[in-house]
């Protein structure tokens, strides 16, 4: 099952709305086929991996990160139908899917045909590959990252504007590896009309890997960007994984509004007093409900500088 999350983890960010899913296919002890759901949300990852293991799927056992899917679609057949008629002996699921339209269905249609099926082998491992899928099904929007590169306490600029760079390169790269993560990327207008920011992936061989790109604002969005008026209005987006990089008042809007999902935090040595704060107001009105809202969930150096990532503690209400 980790190789099958591994495997998913390839597409993070490329799959549309559909979840990205890892397969893997098991006989006598020897992977006999792999696969992971496609860009754009298909070949799903079963598909994928039966059509390498091929006949040699009868009486292996199958490993998914979701169940598979029981609505067929203009896309594809069900999986679950692919599944049931490569004749396993055993799948072996991480999630249940969500999906109304699938929603134990799936594994409904397996064990109507003998095929035995256990469920929750590496659930919470699994889910996190998935949490754009998940927060699209659960909450009706795509799962946000607030992304954040400042000095020592906290500033992103010196008081004159000057910016450039407040992180070491080897923090810039790991942002990039980020932006490839996510299919859609959203900036403030402001900074739209003073930097004309490219949002590009600019790492050796994952350039195509460039989210589309967000403007929050008024004012028209330039060609190739779409625009939305509010944090609020995220719903509207045709993806599941949207990175927030910037600036201080449009990653405070998102946290205001109870819409950030993650915290990247880019931490360099330096100090740099007066200056931009990395954040507008975000709405707290006494200290108390500031505490036990995130939980760090991974720290590691980059190079000289350090970069922390929280997740929400507390379920969101929307």
């Amino acid at each position: 099952m980790a190789a099958a999350i591994a495997y998913a983890e390839r597409t993070a960010g490329q799959t549309g709305q559909s979840p990205a899913v890892g397969c893997v296919i098991v006989k006598h002890g020897k992977v006999i086929g792999r696969g992971h759901t496609q860009p754009g949300g298909r070949p799903h990852a079963e598909a994928a991996a039966l059509g390498m293991a091929g006949e040699a799927a009868a009486g292996a056992d199958i490993y998914v990160t979701l169940e598979p899917c029981a609505h067929d679609s203009e896309r594809g057949p069900a999986c679950a139908a692919t599944v049931t008629a490569a004749r396993p002996a055993r799948v072996i699921i991480a999630c249940e899917d969500p999906d109304p339209r699938t929603a134990g269905k799936g594994i409904a249609m397996l064990k109507a045909a003998g095929i035995e099926v256990q469920c929750g082998l590496m659930e919470t491992a699994a889910r996190a590959s998935m949490a754009g899928f998940f927060a699209r099904q659960t909450l009706a929007r795509p799962f946000v990252t607030v992304k954040l590169a400042t000095s020592l306490d906290g500033r992103i600029a010196l008081p004159n504007g000057e910016s450039k760079w407040i992180t070491s390169a080897a923090a810039r790269a790991h942002c990039h590896l980020q932006r490839a993560r996510h299919d859609m990327i959203l900036v403030g207008a402001g900074t739209v009309r003073a930097d004309n920011p490219a949002l590009t992936v600019r790492l050796p061989g994952l350039e195509s890997r460039s989210p589309a790109r967000v403007m929050l604002g008024s004012g028209g969005a330039p060609e190739g960007w779409q625009a939305l008026a509010s944090p609020t209005d995220i719903g509207e987006l045709p993806g599941n994984m949207l990175f927030v990089e910037g600036g201080a008042e449009t990653a405070a809007s998102f946290i205001r509004a109870d819409l950030a999902d993650r915290l990247l935090l880019y931490r360099a040595p330096i100090i740099l007093g007066a200056g931009k704060a990395c954040l507008g107001d975000i709405g707290l009105h006494d200290l108390m409900t500031a505490h036990d809202r995130w939980r760090l969930v991974d720290t590691r150096m980059l190079a000289k500088d350090r970069t922390e990532i929280y997740e929400r503690a507390i379920a969101p209400d929307q």
